[in-house]
């Protein structure tokens, strides 16, 4: 069978100079920047060329061996990802470790930031936490609320490589960081680990408009790869959609990364929606093979 057509009818993206470089400037509009003109012109002018140039991954290095393209030029930051994640699925699979949890919470309320106070959700991961602690569980906690509250933490948008192929969505995901683009500093490549290491995962989560914050949803997204995803980018040259279908034709295996996990979820509001949030989260964490 021969791979579809990569189909693309979108309008073009890509930013003229005085565009990029007007986004560019907004970043610094605080007037301590003010005497430093010289040398923002001089990082305007790199930052252009990187993306002039969709410099994603500056830094490389052959894939080596175990890969499929072993002299495959892959990202150096990727490779620090996926060595965490392999270092995170040892811990799991020493059975002389204490079995572990990582607790999550979902709600973006601090009194970090604009809300000025604790949120409930968070109260509850801590009561959940002296509860596994007494049970001589290890317990790590995930705290989305730093998404809005912590400088450099971001969870970039999934780009969503699972609906041109399987094989094309890689774990960890290759999408970010895209320095060209400025997508940087996205937290993903630490929360992997976390997930992989872990016996279960607890969800503690409030209701935002019948729906998930979206703090949580962002985690869910970029978790595609976790499920079915691709653990070798050599295979298809990072990012060449026709290679990924073709390889996908073939059969592709789905690896269930989580598989075997436990789970729990707790959702909750102040009128409607809890049920249907709860029951949604129960569904995706099946559909990934945790139990």
């Amino acid at each position: 069978m021969v791979a579809p057509d990569d189909r693309k009818e979108m309008p073009p993206v890509k930013l003229p100079r005085d565009e990029f470089e007007k986004r560019y400037r907004r970043r610094f509009a605080d007037p301590v920047y003010g005497p430093l003109q010289p040398e923002l012109e001089a990082i305007i002018s790199g930052a252009w060329d990187a993306y002039r140039q969709s410099r994603k991954s500056p830094l490389t290095r052959n894939a080596g061996e175990g890969f499929a393209d072993p002299e495959y030029e892959i990202a150096t930051d990727w490779l620090v990802a996926r060595e965490a994640i392999l270092r995170a699925q040892r811990l799991h699979d020493d059975q002389s470790r204490p079995p572990s949890i990582l607790l999550i919470n979902g709600s973006p309320r601090s009194e970090h930031t604009c809300p000025g106070e604790t949120s409930k959700t968070w109260r509850m991961v801590m009561l959940a936490e002296t509860v596994f602690q007494d049970m001589s569980v290890k317990v790590s906690v995930l705290d989305l609320s730093r998404l809005v509250s912590e400088f450099g933490k971001q969870i970039h948008p999934c780009k969503s490589c699972v609906s041109t192929s399987m094989a094309l969505c890689h774990l960890p995901c290759s999408c970010c960081p895209n320095y060209s683009l400025g997508q940087t500093d996205d937290w993903m490549n630490e929360i992997y680990p976390l997930w992989v290491g872990a016996h279960g995962v607890m969800i503690i989560t409030p209701v935002h408009w019948y729906q998930v914050p979206t703090t949580l949803k962002s985690m869910m997204d970029r978790l595609v790869c976790a499920d079915g995803g691709n653990p070798d980018p050599s295979s298809t040259h990072g990012k060449k959609a026709q290679e990924a279908k073709a390889l996908e034709l073939k059969g592709w295996p789905y690896p269930r990364h989580l598989a075997g996990r436990y789970f729990g979820v707790v959702a909750h509001g102040d009128v409607v929606g809890a049920e249907s949030v709860r029951r949604s989260l129960s569904d995706w964490l099946t559909d990934m093979s945790l139990i």
